[in-house]
């Protein structure tokens, strides 16, 4: 597609992560961005006001556009929405947001970071050590990048990095130079229906690879290292358990920094230090090291810069202090997600109790993965769990937060854990159960972390 003749774009859920993104991304390109999305609150809307991006709170046929070049559609919609409706039958060209992305992505040297788990981070993370070391990187990223402040860069290489999405599976839409892949973990049960299926998304995905590309597989990941033998593609393999190119050890955790060392094909590359705690960050940070060392790129440089990158909105962000109480946010909505932010928060929280408001996010994720969700919770001395947030997709039912309850119960007396059914509820879980000196985290892809801002009054700290 030729984005040259494109002066104008609507997008139909502007709001969405991804769409946010894209939008901010074209708008740097200097087209013309405006669009809709309900009138709900999200934390994204600071990125299109930043941007200057006009957009309605309210979905109208009349809001669309007479001459604009494209619309853009969020598949959170279809034509039961009046604009998606009245674009599909206009003679406007009309794509959604996977389609819009790829006509971006596959005609430039594009590096699409994929997996279950990691993926925002670090993408976001690939892209600053890559402007810092001066590749002039465009990057897209699935939420907001405070360094970046929004959630792209436009730049003047031809480098573009984007976090992509395998919901829906989105992956086929994609031709990627080089693939960074964290790991494979059964998730979105209301589109892939077998575990066989999530799988074969990414082995398509790989497989799509030429011989002139490469991809950065994570070896601690079976399923990871099973799909990395389909490719003709160079595969540089990372780990800190398994056998790998790359690979860490001698983890360690002082002054609220990580740090590790690490070896690139037997050779000694020294110690790295990262300020993003839990063990899946050096995962994250070992995918963007292998990454920038095949780009090409100084040693000293690339430890510098790695050092530097701060983390991501929505990822056990510091929020501020509440009753004595610090309170952080963060996106985690998988069991293996859970596990991994709540082993974060240990490492953060220096003895303090550990306290959790929980808002599980669809109902058919909540419902195929409800055992695994009650036992990742070890650690957590009070947990709160809102009643579930569901998709705009899913027929709502079938299972409650407050089974989710009960099997915690079960499988761990210890936890305190009570079921809340909204938001207000959770914000008076909070002021009855705080006494001060305790570490909160809001956890969820839904709306929970609007409990800080509007319940709380707490403003996000590295945005101000």
């Amino acid at each position: 597609m030729d984005w040259s003749k494109v002066k104008s774009v609507y997008m139909i859920g502007i709001k969405g992560v991804g769409m946010t993104m894209l939008a901010e991304f074209l708008a740097a390109q200097g087209i013309k961005v405006e669009g809709s999305d309900g009138p709900e609150h999200y934390f994204t809307e600071k990125v299109l006001t930043k941007a200057k991006i006009k957009f309605y709170e309210q979905f109208s046929e009349s809001n669309l556009p007479s001459d604009v070049d494209l619309i853009i559609y969020s598949t959170a919609y279809n034509e039961s929405n009046p604009e998606v409706k009245a674009a599909i039958n206009s003679n406007k060209k009309v794509f959604t947001y996977a389609e819009a992305l790829a006509k971006v992505f596959n005609y430039r040297q594009g590096i699409a970071v994929c997996g279950s788990h990691g993926k925002t981070t670090t993408t976001a993370w690939l892209g600053f050590v890559m402007d810092k070391l001066k590749m002039k990187p465009n990057v897209m990223v699935g939420s907001i990048v405070p360094q970046f402040g929004g959630a792209s860069l436009s730049n003047s290489s031809d480098w573009l990095v984007i976090e992509a999405d395998e919901y829906q599976n989105k992956l086929k839409q994609f031709e990627p130079k080089a693939i960074l892949l964290n790991n494979i973990d059964y998730d979105h049960p209301d589109f892939y229906k077998t575990e066989k299926d999530y799988f074969q998304a990414f082995a398509d995905f790989v497989i799509k690879l030429t011989a002139k590309g490469w991809l950065v597989a994570n070896f601690d990941d079976a399923n990871v290292r099973e799909v990395a033998k389909l490719t003709k593609a160079k595969v540089i393999s990372y780990a800190i358990e398994s056998e790998a190119d790359l690979m860490a050890s001698d983890l360690a955790i002082q002054g609220g920094r990580q740090y590790f060392k690490a070896k690139y094909n037997g050779e000694d590359l020294g110690s790295f230090n990262i300020s993003l705690l839990g063990k899946h960050n050096v995962y994250n940070a070992l995918a963007v090291i292998a990454s920038v060392l095949e780009i090409g790129a100084d040693l000293l440089g690339l430890r510098n810069a790695l050092a530097e990158f701060n983390g991501t909105v929505r990822r056990m962000e510091y929020k501020g202090e509440y009753k004595g109480a610090r309170i952080y946010d963060d996106y985690a909505h998988h069991p293996t997600e859970v596990k991994a932010s709540i082993q974060a928060a240990l490492e953060i929280k220096s003895g303090a109790p550990l306290y959790v408001v929980f808002h599980p996010h669809t109902f058919t994720r909540t419902k195929a993965l409800l055992d695994d969700f009650a036992k990742s919770f070890t650690g957590v001395e009070k947990l709160c769990v809102i009643e579930i947030y569901g998709s705009a997709r899913e027929i709502q039912g079938g299972v409650s937060s407050n089974d989710l309850v009960e099997k915690i119960k079960i499988n761990n007396p210890k936890i305190i854990a009570d079921y809340v059914p909204d938001l207000p509820a959770a914000a008076n879980w909070l002021n009855h159960e705080i006494q001060g000196g305790e570490t909160v985290v809001l956890m969820g892809a839904g709306d929970v972390n609007r409990l800080a801002t509007e319940f709380l009054s707490l403003e996000y700290e590295n945005n101000q």
